[in-house]
């Protein structure tokens, strides 16, 4: 044998048997009595809520792509939920919430989930719950923070290049904001920043991401025969839609991390400002452009769970309206900043997303109520104009990690995989042809070369 297989051969068992003692001493150690079965179940439930999340954006995407593209958009959003979880498992976690004395990122203590019992809680995040459950209840979070991106490049970022960027963007920038924002040490936790399920953590550094690499990806090629950019099949956009409402409730409502009466004020905030927002932008496109649509309905109700994810643990169900509302006003506005920006953000990932994180953020410092939960403060509305401050640091943090990194990032990217996007034929060709060989549709497969996972 290989002398350094034999080494790896006998390091793999070591390294199994070091975790395993780790584990073991957690369960002998484990006080069960502490954990709550009502709890438990619900972030179970809660969890499995959140990754249909991803398969459902994924719909959403792909809807609003051409359809020589769904395959590859689709593959862009579930390749996440294998990557990232690999990611996680092996040090991701344990940067984003493991201890640490700096404030900045979490120590590598629980590196391979070292530590992270399954037999009881970890009481600073999940006294009631056992440590692994809310371990993988972050987990889906960050499954589909990096998927968000891709609504942004679609249809011209190849493949290899997508991988590298996601696996260095969660490590190196999803990992240190969660930290900054929920890990027990993170220095905008300590500040008094309000971000109840991730509007900065989730969708502002998403968006601000997805606007930096469009400009760099520079716009979508039409074809010869001038080729619109029109969504090919809306139905499947709706639906993806319709499963991101229904996650969303364990997205937000989980993030009470409990059963009780804190997730069921984010339950009902989530879906009266999800409500309010989409009928407010139905209501403006009916007003402007003359006809009331399927997609501005779509991205009206997304837009709403957008902005409503900081705040829905902290705003009363009056305070989701008046978010829902603000939130669909200013979002169907800034998707036309692209344009001025000359960024082909196909998707509408910064307008969405970036814009409506921010707006979440700002109306959480707004319309925050201490009646409705102890651990928050009282908003501007109360007459705490201080709760603004630590808001717009959370905004200042995140905008600028998300921008510089993002730009590092994908130029490194950029060098090792010998640029960010297809060839030209690749995306005359479409994307699901050139990177995956395969097609969503017979029809797109016609005159393409044959293939089968045996070449």
């Amino acid at each position: 044998m290989n002398p350094r297989l034999r080494r790896l051969a006998l390091a793999v068992p070591a390294l199994l048997s070091l975790c395993s003692t780790a584990f073991a001493a957690d369960k002998n150690d484990a006080p069960i009595a502490q954990l709550n079965q009502g709890d438990t179940a619900w972030i179970l439930t809660s969890c499995a809520l959140v990754l249909l999340m991803t398969p459902g954006l994924a719909l959403f995407y792909g809807g609003m792509v051409r359809a020589k593209n769904i395959l590859s958009v689709l593959m862009q959003s579930y390749v996440a939920c294998g990557l990232i979880t690999v990611q996680w498992v092996l040090f991701g976690y344990s940067l984003a919430f493991g201890p640490d004395k700096m404030h900045l990122i979490g120590s590598l203590d629980w590196v391979g989930l070292a530590h992270v019992s399954a037999y009881r809680g970890y009481t600073i995040y999940s006294a009631t719950i056992p440590h692994q459950l809310y371990c993988m209840f972050q987990l889906m979070f960050a499954i589909i923070t990096p998927a968000l991106i891709s609504g942004a490049i679609v249809e011209r970022m190849k493949f290899s290049a997508y991988l590298l960027f996601m696996f260095l963007w969660a490590t190196l920038i999803y990992d240190p904001l969660a930290h900054w924002v929920w890990g027990q040490e993170g220095w905008l936790r300590n500040l008094g920043a309000l971000d109840f399920a991730g509007g900065s953590v989730v969708h502002m550094s998403s968006g601000f991401s997805a606007l930096v690499l469009a400009l760099m990806l520079g716009k979508r090629k039409r074809s010869e025969g001038g080729e619109e950019l029109r969504p090919h099949n809306l139905p499947l956009t709706l639906i993806g839609t319709g499963l991101l409402w229904f996650g969303w409730f364990g997205f937000n409502a989980g993030s009470a991390v409990s059963s009780g009466q804190l997730a069921t004020t984010a339950f009902v905030a989530t879906h009266v400002a999800t409500g309010a927002a989409a009928m407010v932008w139905l209501a403006l496109d009916w007003a402007i452009y003359k006809k009331p649509t399927a997609l501005g309905f779509a991205s009206g109700a997304v837009a709403g769970l957008v902005a409503i994810t900081p705040a829905c643990g902290f705003v009363t169900p009056v305070g989701a309206l008046f978010v829902g509302a603000i939130v669909a006003c200013v979002c169907f506005f800034t998707i036309k900043l692209k344009h001025a920006l000359k960024a082909d953000d196909a998707l509408d990932v910064f307008g969405i997303h970036g814009c409506g994180g921010l707006t979440g953020a700002l109306c959480t410092g707004i319309f925050a109520d201490l009646s409705v939960n102890s651990a928050g403060k009282n908003g501007l509305i109360h007459g705490n104009a201080s709760a603004m401050v630590p808001q717009l640091i959370d905004i200042g943090a995140t905008v600028a990690l998300s921008v510089v990194g993002t730009f590092i990032i994908a130029s490194i990217v950029k060098v090792v995989c010998g640029g960010l996007r297809a060839t030209a034929d690749g995306e005359e060709a479409g994307l699901d042809l050139a990177d995956h060989g395969e097609a969503g549709y017979s029809s797109d497969i016609a005159g393409a070369p044959a293939f089968s996972h045996g070449d």
